[in-house]
């Protein structure tokens, strides 16, 4: 009767749960498919940051001013006033002024936040002026670094040519020179008409 081996147990078949881990994590890792998008539990809304920054900066700006300072003391004055003077029944607001509180503290949270989003912005503008100026400046100096070396080369290679004050103080000489001797051949023209008087007016000799 031949003899009974004993039965080696086998690889033990993974789970379901372990199967479709590693099923998902190949999939995640495969760089063929894209990646499928995270479910949001809030919904995502998009906004021009161009758009919320200018009226961030015009928000800070109108704050700045006294008309806004002007506008906010006459609406706290005038409800103070009805809340004070107005009858019991139309009093919406009584002694303490719980709801203006609330409202001059909404006012203030929000306006801290929309001016430093106007000065975050007039600080990037300002970094950018600050790079444009630099670079403009490094063009500048390259420029007239430039333009130095340039005279400088000039002047060496006009070193050997006739400045322009020689050339005068030359045409200044020869004119005199001309100037001399124009009046050297007029001199010597009036000499000879004076030792040689024409002939009309000579006295004839014969006819007297």
């Amino acid at each position: 009767m031949p003899e009974r081996r004993p039965r080696v147990p086998g690889p033990t078949p993974p789970s379901t749960s372990a199967a479709a881990a590693a099923a998902a994590s190949s999939s995640r890792n495969r760089l063929d498919q894209p990646l499928a998008k995270a479910r949001r539990w809030v919904p995502h809304t998009t906004m021009d940051p161009e758009s919320f920054g200018a009226f961030a900066e015009r928000f800070a700006r109108f704050m700045g001013t006294a008309r806004f300072l002007v506008y906010m003391t006459a609406f706290v004055i005038l409800w103070l006033l009805w809340n004070t003077v107005a009858p019991g029944p139309v009093r919406f607001d009584p002694y303490a002024f719980i709801f203006l509180t609330l409202m001059l503290s909404l006012q203030a949270s929000y306006a801290a936040p929309l001016i430093l989003l106007a000065q975050n912005r007039q600080a990037d503008r300002d970094k950018v002026q600050m790079e444009q100026d630099r670079a403009r400046n490094e063009r500048t100096l390259a420029d007239t670094e430039f333009l130095t070396r340039e005279v400088a080369a000039l002047r060496l290679a006009l070193r050997e040519v006739a400045t322009r004050d020689f050339v005068r103080s030359e045409l200044r000489t020869l004119l005199e020179d001309l100037e001399e001797r124009a009046e050297e051949r007029g001199r010597r023209q009036r000499l000879v008409e004076r030792a040689d008087p024409p002939a009309a007016t000579r006295g004839d000799p014969a006819g007297s």
